[in-house]
């Protein structure tokens, strides 16, 4: 099979390039001649959008930069107007990039969710990384990039002494309002409903 029959194989067999084409019906929000914006059937929130490309994808990478700009463009707008609509302190956008990441479907898509406080929606479990494993793969991303813009993008660093303790120590009260709300988030989400 030619790389272009494996292409239209893939499109033909692909969900969401049946909801694309109207073969299967969908909540439509917002269409224009590259993108598709659609209610999530499943979502993670209520208002839970999911942004399209009409051209099979099924990951980032494949995608041409003037159209994944015009996706997160579009990405953008919609997350603005889930703010608006539904007076919502934030939104998350969100791409599951390949199998190990949580995709599911082999149709590249953006998630657009909208927020509440405390919603636990997401709950990452963080890790401690030392500063020399940090260092390691900072090295490591910037080989690799320069490769790929076929540049230095960033001279790479030499480990430097730190101590433990030498972090700024952050204090709750710094981070929280008194009713638990966000003062940066509070005020976007109140300066985007006006």
């Amino acid at each position: 099979m030619s790389p272009e029959e494996l292409y239209e194989y893939q499109k033909q067999q692909c969900i969401f390039c049946k909801i694309i084409s109207g073969e299967v019906q969908s909540k439509k929000i917002y269409e224009d001649e590259k993108t598709l914006a659609i209610l999530d059937i499943n979502p993670a929130s209520e208002g839970h959008i999911i942004v399209l490309p009409k051209n099979h994808y099924q990951i980032m990478p494949q995608i041409p930069e003037k159209e994944i700009g015009h996706l997160f463009n579009t990405a953008k707008k919609l997350s603005q107007s889930l703010l608006q609509s539904f007076q919502t302190k934030g939104t998350t956008i969100f791409v599951a990039n390949g199998a190990a990441a949580g995709q599911k479907a082999p149709h590249f898509m953006i998630h657009v969710m909208p927020r509440k406080e405390n919603d636990a929606l997401f709950t990452i479990k963080r890790k401690e990384v030392d500063s020399n494993k940090l260092l390691e793969i900072q090295n490591i991303l910037i080989g690799n990039l320069s490769k790929m813009f076929g540049r230095e993008v960033i001279t790479k660093k030499e480990p430097e002494p730190q101590k433990e303790d030498s972090l700024p120590e952050i204090k709750e009260s710094e981070t929280k309002e008194e009713e638990g709300g966000s003062p940066h988030l509070d005020s976007v989400g109140d300066f985007l409903l006006k």
